[in-house]
């Protein structure tokens, strides 16, 4: 069990899930700015969207959260700091493909935030079948380096 969140600092779970659920660009940028300025954490915005058997399948949500995380520098270029992204963006995509028709249709907000000790995926975004049925679903998932 990992030890509670320092006073005054978010968990990183949290802070995950503030940034995919931002709702402006300006207020993910001052998120964004925020946990690295003022908390020391390292963290990454991506979106993707597609079908359900699409984004399952071929591998596209997981390799775009893990190309993201590499990219902005959240995690080094290494097996073990990919494989905790990836286990953590398994377990938040738990959320968001349950019980999910595979022809839906969703459009998500992937958030990558780590002390470097730990990380934490954030999933928040829209699924529909048809237009008048859509709506929200979330998933989280947290590992250590």
């Amino acid at each position: 069990m990992k030890a509670p969140a320092q006073e005054g600092k978010p968990s990183l779970e949290r802070a995950a899930m503030m940034l995919a659920m931002s709702e402006t660009r300006e207020k993910e940028y001052r998120l964004r700015q925020y946990y690295g300025e003022e908390m020391g954490l390292t963290c990454v915005v991506t979106e993707v969207g597609g079908t359900v058997s699409a984004l399952q399948s071929t591998g596209k949500l997981t390799n775009s959260v893990i190309a993201a995380a590499i990219n902005a520098k959240v995690i080094e270029s290494k097996p073990e700091s990919v494989h905790a992204v990836l286990h953590a963006t398994v377990d938040a995509t738990k959320g968001i493909f349950l019980e999910t028709a595979t022809n839906a249709s969703l459009a998500l907000k992937i958030s990558v935030i780590t002390d470097s000790k730990w990380v934490a995926v954030g999933i928040f975004g829209k699924s529909s079948v048809h237009p008048l049925t859509e709506h929200s679903r979330v998933g989280l998932g947290y590992m250590h380096l």
